[in-house]
């Protein structure tokens, strides 16, 4: 079993000279792999130390809304190999946006601007009543 809160401590106390792997594994952060080779693990023994000096990294706002790490919207997009361009969800989602949301395509003379259509195409290619 491994230590925590003050027993852990008070082992890094006492071993003050002792390596972070040599207090990983006299705590206890140990582990045996199927070819029977002992690995330290000192994530854990990392977040023990974090935990038992009542450091706490997760209150962050991220993590209560259980937002996961990965990739980071970027803002540059490039032309697929088939000439496609693709947006990803991560800007879709950060524009709320709904599947079967219409746009119009607007190219510059170095951009494209897409303008979020208020009605879907088929609303807008009736041709009223004179």
């Amino acid at each position: 079993m491994a230590l925590t809160g003050d027993e852990l401590l008070k082992l890094i106390k006492e071993n003050a000279g002792a390596s972070g792997k040599q207090l990983a594994e006299q705590a206890g952060y140990t582990t045996t792999t199927k070819t029977g080779q002992v690995r330290v693990k000192m994530l854990a023994f990392q977040n023990a130390v974090l935990s038992a000096n009542k450091i706490n990294f997760k209150d962050t706002p991220s993590a209560e809304k259980g937002v996961r790490g990965g990739r980071k919207a970027s803002f540059h997009i490039q032309v697929q190999g088939n000439g496609n361009l693709l947006i990803g969800s991560a800007y879709t989602k950060r524009m709320d946006l709904q599947p079967g949301t219409y746009f119009t395509i607007e190219p510059g003379r170095k951009h494209i601007k897409l303008v979020q259509e208020t009605d879907s195409p088929s609303d807008q290619d009736t041709d009223s009543p004179e």
